[in-house]
């Protein structure tokens, strides 16, 4: 598949790259996408939530009532779980959300969710740039140029560009990343993909393993 470089201006510089067919062009697995994005935003998660049980609670441990003949559910303290300002049964506790994903499920979900973008025409490749400052108004320019002001944009980068990333910063709608943490939730995520054209040689080096 071949598609046209463009400038930061949006015009065509006259050039074309091929997307290679092993990562942009294969049969994307749809359960492979799940799985991975589950897990990313598994690894989210802070895992904090807690509640008290009815032996972390301070309160009289005095049996309320006897045991029998009351009419009700056996109940011992107030901190019983069945009182209202009991304690909770089986609340939660803090835990980690995360789980395993083997490193070729997470290759074939990457090339998977850029096959997606490839087939939907939502993948735009310009030459590499770069900004003097960080400056929200020149990022603003480029993707006016682009035509993806309006749209969610996933900015792909070779490196890491602190001026890039300071101008696309406050933008609700664009994220910045590097080619080498690419994932499958943040290109399914983005409306269009914008890959600077330095980016789509260490793509290829690190899906095509």
């Amino acid at each position: 598949m071949e598609v046209n470089v463009l400038d930061i201006k949006g015009q065509e510089t006259g050039r074309k790259v091929t997307l290679n067919d092993a990562i942009f062009g294969i049969e994307p697995n749809d359960h492979v996408l799940y799985l991975d994005v589950k897990q990313y935003l598994a690894n989210q998660r802070q895992g904090t939530a807690k509640s008290k049980e009815r032996s972390e609670l301070s309160g009289s441990t005095r049996k309320l009532g006897r045991q029998k003949g009351g009419g009700g559910a056996r109940r011992g303290d107030i901190n019983s779980p069945i009182l209202v300002g009991g304690g909770r049964v089986f609340g939660p506790k803090p835990r980690d959300y995360g789980f395993k994903l083997n490193k070729k499920v997470k290759l074939l979900a990457r090339k998977s969710a850029l096959s997606y973008k490839a087939q939907e025409n939502s993948i735009i490749v310009i030459e590499d740039f770069s900004l003097d400052a960080p400056k929200t108004k020149d990022f603003v320019n480029i993707a006016k140029n682009l035509k993806v002001d309006d749209k969610k944009t996933l900015v792909v980068l070779p490196q890491a560009n602190k001026n890039v990333y300071l101008s696309a910063r406050n933008l609700k709608k664009t994220a910045v990343e590097t080619a080498s943490s690419l994932n499958a939730y943040k290109v399914l995520n983005a409306d269009v993909v914008v890959i600077s054209e330095g980016s789509l040689q260490t793509i290829e080096t690190i899906l095509n393993k």
